[in-house]
């Protein structure tokens, strides 16, 4: 499969007056063209960081890149001019935006917000822009596009204004499209009809999406691939397959354990204790303080990552081949 963007070995801190916050310490992985891959953790974990990161939205002087590389057609976006990213951002790489809400210019109709960047960065001419723009509101499904085309944000419901916005992400055609939490504000209903528009759309322009949340039940339905990320450093990555029935990390099985599944009784189990300070990140694992099966080496040493089979890795002491439990041990305590 062609990689249509990699990250590798990703470093973000951010000066606040407590200190420095290590938001991000480390983050590598890959995207493939026509795939979605989800990142997933607790709020905190630095996965909007990381998806900022990629857009160039890292808020300066107080946040910056301090280490690694976004690569992008033969580019490092990590070392990009703000000029050349905007040449980037809303054309080659789109994001959705967590809130729906307050993604749109309330002052502005929805015409004008939507055939902005077709004016901006395709040359359109305003008639081309509507044409176009009629189009991808009907294609996400904005019934009478003629007459919404002239209305006000104000005037549209919360499913409707994340379909607007889904239209703005898609219309310059983009290789890669971030979702933030694109379903975070939606009751379950729309939930349900924005990720059947998520794959309708892959499905007919082929565009890669990263799809950020800390739904699991989200990523059951639309991820191809997951990577699980925890205290800024993602900790397991593999297939959907891989995470939900063959889950290693105990981070991993403690996030399936804690969301409620329709053939099990009984109650939740939740992760005890808190994600650790990210002002002073811990040396070794930073699950350790929280992690049942912890040794003495998770406390000294952040863990080697362990390649399970294909595409399934693991950053966990337990499936080193040197540990006294090994993969017994963490295939005994396997949620699934």
């Amino acid at each position: 499969m062609e990689k249509v963007l990699q990250v590798h070995d990703l470093h973000v801190q951010f000066s606040t007056f407590g200190g420095i916050v290590h938001a991000v310490r480390g983050v590598s992985f890959s995207l493939y063209r026509g795939e979605t891959l989800a990142i997933v953790g607790e709020s905190g974990c630095g996965k909007s960081v990381t998806s900022q990161s990629i857009m160039g939205l890292i808020p300066t002087p107080h946040g910056r890149i301090t280490k690694g590389k976004i690569q992008y057609g033969g580019r490092d976006l990590a070392k990009l001019k703000e000029a050349d990213l905007r040449k980037i951002r809303g054309v080659d790489i789109s994001m959705i935006f967590q809130d729906p809400m307050t993604a749109l210019n309330p002052t502005i109709t929805i015409g004008e917000q939507i055939t902005e960047g077709l004016m901006e960065h395709q040359k359109l001419s305003k008639s081309s822009a509507k044409r176009k723009g009629l189009e991808y509101l009907e294609m996400v499904g904005i019934a009478n596009p003629d007459i919404r085309f002239k209305q006000y944000p104000h005037q549209f419901s919360g499913g409707m204004r994340q379909r607007i916005v889904i239209a703005m992400a898609l219309i310059c055609e983009p290789d890669i499209l971030i979702a933030d939490e694109p379903t975070t504000a939606l009751d379950v209903t729309i939930q349900a009809q924005i990720l059947d528009l998520f794959r309708q759309i892959q499905k007919q322009t082929g565009v890669s999406i990263i799809l950020i949340t800390h739904d699991m039940g989200v990523v059951a339905q639309v991820a191809d691939r997951i990577a699980v990320m925890y205290a800024g450093k993602i900790v397991e990555t593999g297939s959907r397959r891989d995470i939900f029935y063959h889950a290693r990390h105990p981070y991993t099985k403690g996030l399936l354990q804690s969301i409620p599944r329709l053939d099990q009784e009984g109650e939740l189990i939740p992760i005890a204790g808190s994600p650790p300070d990210l002002f002073a990140p811990p040396q070794g694992c930073p699950f350790t303080a929280r992690c049942d099966y912890a040794m003495e080496v998770c406390v000294r040493v952040y863990p080697e990552r362990t390649h399970i089979q294909d595409a399934h890795l693991v950053n966990c002491w337990l499936e080193d081949e040197r540990a006294g439990l090994g993969r017994n041990a963490a295939g005994k305590n396997s949620y699934y």
